[in-house]
């Protein structure tokens, strides 16, 4: 789809805004104030949100939710050009490049004959470009290297789940599904090991090999952990703002018994609910 007319008015009109926020003169004190640091936890809380529309499917939802992330690329750009750093053309400029680069099939004669040949492409481009240090030389750990540099901003899970995929598209890979259970026990058990010794700095390290074995099992399986992990908490305060309604709101005080069995009988109407509407 190439950009219309209206398209471009607005993305213009969204430059001229955000540079009128940042203006020292009639400015907002809120966006001056603001540097990329101070925004780097608004790009991922906006990241997520569209993610979050996505799978919810609502089309006015995303809409909404990329204009804020539409926002954050602009806001960047501008602190980094009052600096005469670079500027939203050069992102834009650079981002095309980089796909023109990376799709020889498109734009330079290259054959890919389907997506997995167009993705092995693209990863042999990538690692052709990123092979070579910031000192000239070549990496003596490329992959490791591309890896830190990629996870770097992402969630912990996502990063993990990207470090897995590559680890095991290198070959450092299991050799089968027992292989992976049998790891996930092991971490486990080092887990319980280190919160029964009260030393919570090695028992947070254990955690996390705990869930990173996790985040294999869900790439073996073909499933996505931030998925689940979304739907789960999704459905636990789906049950628990059940069980608080049936306490009017005040559990202090309740046994544990007593709010097992709420949440218990919150799951059989969920499901009760779900159905009757299949």
């Amino acid at each position: 789809m190439a950009a219309t007319p209206e398209a471009t008015e607005a993305l213009s009109e969204l430059i001229a805004v955000v540079a009128q926020l940042r203006n020292p003169e009639g400015g907002c004190p809120w966006d001056l104030e603001q540097t990329h640091a101070s925004l780097a936890p608004y790009v991922l809380e906006e990241a997520h949100e569209v993610a979050d529309a996505i799978r919810h499917g609502d089309d006015t939802h995303l809409a909404e939710e990329l204009g804020d992330l539409l926002l954050q690329v602009v806001l960047h750009a501008q602190i980094a050009s009052e600096e005469g750093r670079f500027d939203l053309a050069n992102v834009a400029a650079g981002i095309s490049e980089k796909l023109i680069r990376r799709h020889p099939h498109v734009f330079a004669g290259a054959e890919a004959a389907d997506s997995a040949a167009v993705k092995a492409n693209w990863e042999a481009i990538k690692a052709a470009e990123q092979a070579v240090g910031q000192d000239g030389q070549a990496s003596s750990s490329p992959l490791s290297d591309r890896l830190a540099g990629k996870v770097r901003g992402q969630p912990a899970l996502a990063g993990a789940m990207t470090i897995s995929k590559k680890a095991a598209a290198a070959g450092f890979e299991w050799d089968d599904m027992a292989g992976v259970w049998e790891k996930v026990h092991e971490e486990l058990n080092e887990l319980k090991e280190a919160v029964a010794s009260g030393d919570k700095a090695h028992a947070q390290e254990e955690l996390g090999d705990v869930l990173f074995t996790l985040v294999n099992v869900a790439r073996w399986c073909g499933i996505d952990p931030e998925t689940g992990l979304a739907g789960t908490n999704r459905r636990f305060l789906d049950r628990f703002s059940r069980v608080e309604a049936a306490l009017g709101g005040d559990l202090q005080g309740r046994s544990i018994r007593e709010l097992e069995s709420l949440w218990q009988q919150a799951k059989a109407e969920i499901r009760a609910a779900q159905s009757s509407d299949s």
